[in-house]
């Protein structure tokens, strides 16, 4: 267990909360989506074609439905971000934060960088020896 080890996570930990942050606020933009389904099915006001006739509800459902996905899925990961954060910060469950931080590449650039970063200094030997260390510790009290 090295100093620079605890450091590393502990940097690691507050990138973590401030993407998580950023993702929760991003993740938001779905609900535009959801807004223009929702318009479309309850009647669309001044939304009518050249010919003057309304979109056929199926559109606003498409839209809402794709909307609600994609909101849904943005908060899951963004609020999965933090919580690795916090598994960071207190040396627990490795596994879920080393997924994470794959399923964090795909958010290009930021979670891309904090994605790599992460299985940079999980992937060494003394941060593993940290983690095991502290499993232990839990099974002893237990």
């Amino acid at each position: 267990m090295t100093n620079e080890d605890e450091t590393h996570l502990n940097s690691l930990a507050v990138a973590h909360y401030v993407v998580g942050g950023f993702m929760v606020l991003f993740a938001c933009i779905p609900l535009i989506h959801m807004t223009v389904g929702l318009v479309l099915i309850l009647g669309g006001g001044e939304m009518v074609n050249s010919d003057g006739e309304m979109p056929p509800p199926f559109f606003g459902w498409l839209f809402f439905s794709a909307g609600l996905l994609f909101f849904l899925l943005g908060q899951a990961v963004a609020v999965s971000i933090i919580l690795s954060g916090r598994y960071l910060k207190r040396r627990k469950n490795y596994l879920f934060s080393f997924v994470l931080a794959c399923i964090a590449c795909t958010s290009v650039p930021i979670g891309t960088v904090l994605g790599i970063f992460t299985i940079i200094v999980l992937s060494r030997e003394s941060v593993k020896a940290i983690y095991e260390s502290g499993r232990n510790l839990e099974n002893q009290i237990q």
